[in-house]
């Protein structure tokens, strides 16, 4: 393995280390709904768990309601009740075939405590970008010890990995400061 190598995987893990956060980051609740937010529910589908999305078509009904539209009729009270038990603390009603999934609004205790947690799945995105510096650093100097590269290549190539870091962090610090901004607005 060369520097080259080391510095493209690194670059690599970081942008899925980004990837992740970023879709951590879309599952936290805003005002607004999101067809997303059901992603997690697992509904009992003849004995298996699976995804709601795999038994029904989530859709945004108006500004503060989802709608769950099930493709067997059968599937409807399973659905809710799978919607019902999630830890997302929706508390959905059914109109005939249609699944009514309203958003309760939010309070500014509740906003505050969803910036704790963006923050802290902030810290850990960065703390995990950080990892991976480190783990191509060690790398970079194992290179340098088994005499496959000159120390002078050593400095470049972690100021490099180093330029790479700061650019990751300073990405995870804009996608939660957006996310903020987007809690926070009422």
């Amino acid at each position: 393995m060369t520097i080259a190598d080391i510095k493209k995987t690194n670059e690599t893990k970081m942008a899925q280390s980004i990837a992740a956060f970023s879709h951590t980051l879309s599952k936290i609740r805003t005002g607004r709904p999101s067809p997303s937010m059901l992603d997690t529910v697992q509904v009992d589908y003849y004995g298996s768990m699976v995804p709601l999305s795999q038994v029904a078509n989530v859709s945004l009904l108006d500004a503060r309601t989802l709608s769950v539209q099930p493709w067997e009729k059968t599937m409807g009270a399973k659905i809710e009740k799978a919607i019902r038990d999630s830890d997302l603390g929706l508390n959905p009603s059914s109109m005939g075939e249609l699944i009514r999934v309203p958003m309760p609004p939010m309070s500014e205790e509740r906003r505050k405590e969803l910036t704790k947690v963006v923050r802290t799945e902030g810290e850990n995105a960065k703390v995990s970008v950080r990892n991976l510096r480190r783990d191509a650093n060690e790398s970079v100097k194992k290179l340098v010890k088994d005499k496959l590269a000159s120390e002078d290549d050593q400095k470049r190539a972690e100021a490099d990995i180093q330029k790479e870091t700061d650019n990751r962090i300073s990405e995870i610090d804009k996608l939660i400061a957006g996310k903020e901004h987007e809690i926070m607005a009422v």
